[in-house]
């Protein structure tokens, strides 16, 4: 089985050197780079498992790297991670607009990166797929293609971040069923969510822009759910 391959991209060679070395020592292929145009371009060959991004980058702000690898390069299964010493709210928002999957706040302590690294690498697994009723699924105008992360309204096609795309089929698991923000936070996030309780919010309003407003309905106090009934 291949190992895993993770990018590390930040322009403090302390911190490149610290990381690396870390992640190494765990037996996974380390590719590390200083600035963003040569990530985006190792990306094109190398297609990461895993990213980890400096949000302070000197030729591009990380943010939009992070954008840029989700939109242009079309790296749409692979993990990214954001290391920050920011904490502001609006820096964690705009990361998950731009398709990020999680934070690490800096100062770095290896046994927190190792763990963080470890559980992420965990929820990026899948359960095979056993029958074509599993591979896709439609209602209401949609057609969710499980297995290419695609998502079809009528004839137009959708490709989604993995976060996104998991919680949109969480909620289309069960049609009508109201999924509480509890439940979505254990089920997309997992245990390890560092992030504010906008979270949810970001990624529902996102998920609103692209399919529409009569989709996910919000039932106040509680949660959300798929409503595939007019």
């Amino acid at each position: 089985m291949s190992k895993i391959k993770i990018l590390i991209v930040d322009d403090d060679p302390d911190i490149l050197e610290f990381v690396g070395y870390n992640l190494s020592k765990e037996g996974f292929t380390v590719h590390k780079y200083s600035d963003a145009q040569s990530a985006m371009e190792a990306c094109k060959i190398i297609i990461p498992d895993l990213l980890i991004l400096d949000i302070m980058l000197p030729d591009m702000d990380g943010i939009e790297l992070c954008y840029k690898l989700r939109n242009d390069i079309g790296l749409k299964d692979s993990l990214i991670v954001f290391l920050t010493a920011r904490g502001e709210d609006y820096t964690l928002i705009a990361g998950l607009n731009a398709g990020a999957d999680d934070f690490i706040k800096k100062p770095i302590q290896p046994r927190v990166l190792i763990s963080k690294v470890h559980s992420l690498l965990k929820r990026m697994k899948k359960e095979p797929l056993s029958s074509p009723s599993e591979i896709t699924s439609t209602m209401k105008g949609i057609t969710i293609d499980k297995s290419k992360y695609v998502v079809y309204k009528n004839e137009e096609k959708f490709y989604f971040p993995k976060k996104e795309f998991e919680l949109l089929l969480l909620l289309t698991s069960v049609p009508e069923r109201v999924f509480t923000r509890e439940e979505i936070y254990s089920k997309v996030w997992g245990q390890h969510l560092i992030v504010g309780d906008r979270t949810i919010d970001v990624h529902i309003r996102k998920l609103r822009e692209k399919l529409g407003d009569d989709y996910i309905q919000t039932v106040k106090g509680v949660g959300y759910r798929f409503s595939p009934n007019d």
